[in-house]
C-alpha cells in the first residue's frame, strides 16, 4: 500500500484532478444573482428526480473510476485505503467546482448501507453489492420508519415470514427518501412476534422493482414530494438477500444509524450562511433584536462547524466519535430553526407572496421544509434519548403499565 499523502498534498492533488474534469465556481458569490434556492427538500417530479439522479450517478462513477471515490475503502472495492477524514478533505475541494449536488440517496447508499454490508454481509453479498454501491451502479434507500412505530425502530410491525428458500414480506414503510430511484431498499422487519422487541428483528435488502413493492409519493407542505411511502404486499425476498443473522436485525440497524449520526452534523449550514448574507444586504439597518438574532445564528454555525471538526479529528485519530457526533443532528436542527426565525424577522410580509424579487419568496422552501429534519434521520426526541441513555449513561425512561 502506498504511503498516505499529507493532507495538503492530497488536497492539491484533488484540486488538480477536479480542474481537469469540472468547471470551477466563481470565487465569490455575487449577491442578488444566480440561483436563490434554499430548499431543504427538493420539489421534483419523478422524471426530474430521475434525471438529476442520473447526472449525479455519472459524476460519482467518474470519481470512482479515477480513484477519488471510496477513498477510505480497500483497493478491492475501488478505494485507496486512506483515513476516513480524507473524504471530508476531498469534499471541501469539490465544493469549489460545478458538479451535481448529491441528493440524500447517495450518502445513504455509500456511507450508511455499504458500511453495514461490509460489517454484516456474507462474502457473496460483499462481492455482489459493495463495489456497485460505492460506484452508485446500485442505489439503496432505507425502509425503516412506520406509521405505527414512528422513530422507534424496535416497534416495527412489517412482518417477514419464512417460505421455502426465502421470506414473504408484508407491511408498510413511510418517509422514505429516494424510493423512486433506488434499486434496493434496506427493510427492517419483525421475524419473531414472540421474542422481546429488540430480539425479533431481521434486516433484508429488497429489490424496489420486485412484485408487490409499491411506491407512493407523499405530498409535503412545500408542495413537492421528496418522501415516499412504500407498501410491501407479499414481497418474496430470497434468503441470500438477508443482511445479518435472523433475529439480529437490531444490531444491524444500529450500524446504519451510527453512520447516519456521523453524516448529519453539517445539515443546514449553507442556508444559515445565506441567511447571514441576507442580513448583510438588507436595504435597511438591522434593529437591535435582528442584530442579536444574526449574531446568535453566526455563533451557532461556528459551534456546528467546530463540532464537525471534532468528529473529523476523532476519525483522523482512528477513534469512534462519541458525544460530539450524538449532538450533531440536534444542533443542526436547532440551527435550521434559528435560520428560519432570522429570515422571518428580516423579510416579514415579503415571505408571503412571490413578487419575483430575488432571495425573498424562495425562503418559503426553507421555512416549510426545515421542520421535516426534526423527524428525518431519527426524531429530536429519539436523539435526546440516545444522548441520555447511551452517552451520558442515565437510566432509561420508565414505561407506564401496559405499554
Amino acid at each position: 500500500m502506498d504511503a498516505t499523502p499529507a493532507p495538503d498534498e492530497f488536497r492539491a492533488e484533488a484540486r488538480r484532478w477536479l480542474k481537469s474534469v469540472a468547471t470551477a465556481l466563481p470565487a465569490h458569490h455575487e449577491w442578488g444573482h444566480g440561483d436563490d434556492s434554499v430548499a431543504v427538500f427538493e420539489n421534483w417530479t419523478r422524471s426530474e428526480e430521475r434525471a438529476h439522479t442520473d447526472r449525479t450517478r455519472a459524476w460519482e462513477r467518474t470519481r470512482h473510476d479515477h480513484g477519488w471515490g471510496a477513498l477510505a475503502w480497500s483497493p478491492e472495492y475501488g478505494g485507496r485505503d486512506l483515513p476516513a477524514h480524507y473524504e471530508q478533505l476531498y469534499r471541501s475541494e469539490e465544493s469549489a467546482f460545478d458538479v451535481p449536488r448529491r441528493t440524500e440517496i447517495f450518502p445513504v447508499t455509500q456511507q450508511l448501507v455499504a458500511p453495514a454490508v461490509r460489517i454484516w454481509g456474507t462474502d457473496e453479498q460483499k462481492h455482489r453489492w459493495l463495489r456497485p454501491m460505492l460506484r452508485t451502479d446500485e442505489l439503496a434507500c432505507q425502509l425503516f420508519s412506520e406509521t405505527e412505530a414512528g422513530s422507534d425502530l424496535a416497534a416495527v410491525r412489517t412482518r417477514a415470514v419464512r417460505e421455502g428458500d426465502g421470506w414473504i414480506l408484508r407491511g408498510h414503510k413511510i418517509w422514505t427518501s429516494g424510493a423512486r430511484v433506488a434499486t434496493w431498499g434496506v427493510a427492517v422487519c419483525r421475524t419473531d412476534t414472540e421474542a422481546p422487541q429488540h430480539a425479533g428483528i431481521t434486516v433484508f435488502l429488497v429489490r424496489m422493482d420486485a412484485p408487490g413493492v409499491t411506491v407512493r409519493p407523499i405530498r409535503q407542505m412545500t408542495g413537492g414530494s421528496s418522501f415516499n411511502e412504500v407498501y410491501l404486499d407479499d414481497v418474496f425476498v430470497p434468503d441470500t438477500d438477508r443482511l445479518g443473522p435472523v433475529g439480529e436485525g437490531w444490531r444491524v440497524t444500529l450500524t446504519v444509524l451510527a453512520a447516519e449520526r456521523l453524516d448529519s452534523g453539517g445539515l443546514g449550514l449553507d442556508n444559515a450562511d445565506r441567511a447571514l448574507d441576507l442580513a448583510r444586504h438588507l436595504p435597511r439597518p438591522l434593529t437591535g433584536g435582528e442584530q442579536q438574532q444574526a449574531a446568535d445564528l453566526y455563533v451557532r454555525t461556528l459551534v456546528q462547524r467546530l463540532t464537525g471538526l471534532r468528529v473529523a479529528s476523532a476519525l483522523a485519530a482512528g477513534r469512534e466519535p462519541g458525544a460530539e457526533a450524538s449532538v450533531g443532528k440536534l444542533h443542526a436542527t436547532a440551527t435550521m430553526r434559528a435560520t428560519t426565525d432570522l429570515v422571518q424577522q428580516l423579510l416579514g410580509p415579503r415571505l408571503a407572496a412571490d413578487t419575483g424579487r430575488w432571495g425573498t419568496f424562495a425562503w418559503t422552501e426553507h421555512l416549510l421544509g426545515a421542520p421535516g429534519y426534526r423527524i428525518a434521520g431519527g426524531s429530536d426526541e429519539i436523539q435526546r434519548n440516545i444522548l441520555a441513555e447511551r452517552v451520558l449513561g442515565l437510566p432509561k425512561e420508565p414505561k407506564g403499565a401496559g405499554r
